[in-house]
């Protein structure tokens, strides 16, 4: 089976850009991924600039991109942050990095730029050289301050007790009551798309599974249909088939690990060992499928590879034991009382901030790339479960419904599956090329864009969109008038990635 994919690629200048972007934003496209380009001399002492904003809908599956070229003296553009706000915050993130300046943009200060960054360092500019000394900061950074009789700070990280990223959470609060919460993140910068320039497509892919460590499957699959996109590579269709297990496979043992913790943040410490002693039991599996706790080493460029395939009955009694957990948990007053109508995130705010995943099905958004824009027929075995109410506990049952639904396709993927190795090499001598993946990682909807140059293609531009770059604007959102000591429960309904947001 070969999905149908339609992609249209269009040149045109700054001025035309807002009017086209709104045309297909009101026509049901989303903007999944905006990325600057610097193609090389355009004339002498001069650069050609180009920007790449590529929508998206499904189904069917529709991919359109607009191509805006700038001036390389003076690359500007008008900014679309009063059309979408995720389009807003990728003109930032362009900024940052690379020095384009989006034209009336309402938050003019920095996103990705701590402010000890060196001012007008742009990092993704070809020319900008090794880092240059960082300093001191410039001053504080612009926090929004409530004021008002009663009103206080609570500053939180970056540096956090356990194991997590850091993020700095700036809490304006009255009594326990949030009024505003500020998130402040890029501590992560680790340059992984200049890391990129240059690569074969075939060293690209340990970046690619790196870069965020509980979601190596979903990011080496986008990666790796934009590279054969870009070279026109045919996938057999076992591999096909693998990946999709894969994909299964890894949202499974991430989803069961965030039920326990769910459970552990209300103070049920029994559901979350619990929990804890499944997910091993599933990253013992994994290691058995492809090598690799994490599944490293199963998504290849032009296919797949597996050790083994998960067997049947084994599955299923993980599945029972699973479906134990949730039962225990929703029956459990304590656990239910406490999710229920925490952190609500309404239908409205999810589709205005471009929500993405299960945080976006929580709050009655059915966006699923399996469906949009899907690289394997699913059929009937694919099941996308929605709930409205939005808060901690539509986030729980999201994922466990989607752990049922993970299953029966592990299953159905599984049984006309044997280990084994499919790849297809990928053509030689057909770059210049560009390609897009798009595929429902555990999180949410990864976009990853490629280009590649020269007879023996190598990547001269990769950009990626991890769900949670759309996803970290709504946990403030969600948190308006919840009370402090739901911070924590809210955050891990949530569970956003700093390293996928902060490449």
């Amino acid at each position: 089976m070969h999905t149908t994919t339609h992609r249209t690629v269009t040149d045109i200048g700054p001025d035309e850009l807002p009017g086209r972007a709104a045309d297909l934003l009101v026509g049901g496209h989303r903007l999944a991924l905006v990325a600057a380009h610097h193609d090389g001399p355009a004339a002498p002492g001069g650069r050609a600039v180009r920007v790449v904003y590529l929508f998206a809908s499904g189904p069917p599956d529709t991919r359109t991109e607009l191509h805006v070229r700038l001036d390389p003296e003076a690359p500007e553009l008008p900014t679309l942050a009063h059309l979408s706000f995720p389009a807003g915050r990728f003109e930032r993130e362009m900024r940052d990095l690379h020095g384009i300046v989006p034209l009336g943009h309402p938050l003019p200060h920095r996103l990705v730029r701590h402010f000890h960054w060196p001012r007008g360092w742009y990092p993704m500019h070809p020319e900008a050289g090794p880092p240059p000394p960082f300093a001191e900061p410039e001053g504080p950074y612009p926090f929004l301050e409530v004021e008002g009789e009663g009103v206080y700070e609570i500053p939180v990280g970056p540096v956090h007790a356990g194991l997590i990223e850091p993020g700095h959470f700036r809490f304006s609060v009255v009594g326990e009551t949030i009024i505003k919460l500020k998130a402040r993140l890029w501590f992560v910068h680790k340059g992984i798309e200049k890391l990129m320039e240059g690569r074969t497509p075939e060293r690209g892919l340990p970046l690619a599974e790196r870069v965020s460590g509980d979601t190596a499957v979903g990011h080496a699959l986008a990666y790796c249909l934009a590279v054969e996109e870009a070279t026109g590579t045919e996938v057999p269709e076992p591999a096909r088939r693998a990946r999709a297990l894969l994909l299964e496979l890894e949202r499974l043992h991430n989803h069961v690990a965030d039920l326990g913790a769910l459970c552990n943040d209300v103070g049920h410490g029994v559901l979350h060992a619990r929990a804890q002693h499944l997910r091993e039991q599933l990253l013992r599996l994994n290691l058995e499928v492809t090598g690799h706790r994490l599944l490293r080493g199963g998504v290849v460029p032009g296919g797949a590879a597996l050790c083994s395939v998960p067997g049947t009955a084994r599955m299923r009694v993980l599945g029972r034991e699973i479906s134990d957990l949730v039962t225990l948990a929703l029956g459990h007053t304590t656990v239910r009382d406490r999710f229920t109508g925490t952190a609500r995130l309404d239908t409205a705010a999810a589709r205005d901030l471009g929500c993405l995943g299960y945080v976006a099905r929580a709050s009655g958004v059915a966006a699923d790339a399996r469906v949009r824009h899907p690289f394997h027929a699913y059929g009937r075995a694919l099941t996308v479960p929605v709930h409205t109410t939005g808060d901690v506990l539509a986030r729980f049952l999201v994922r466990a419904e989607e752990i049922d639904a993970s299953l029966a396709l592990v299953e159905e993927l599984g049984d006309r599956l044997s280990s084994g190795r499919w790849t297809a090499p990928l053509p030689p001598g057909r770059a210049p090329g560009a390609g897009t993946g798009m595929v429902e990682g555990w999180r949410g909807t990864i976009t990853t864009r490629v280009e590649l140059r020269g007879r023996d293609p190598l990547l001269t531009r990769v950009k990626i969109a991890d769900p949670s770059f759309f996803n970290w604007p709504a946990l403030p959102v969600a948190l308006t008038d919840t009370i402090v000591p739901d911070f924590p429960l809210t955050n891990k309904s949530f569970n956003l990635s700093y390293a996928g947001n902060d490449l």
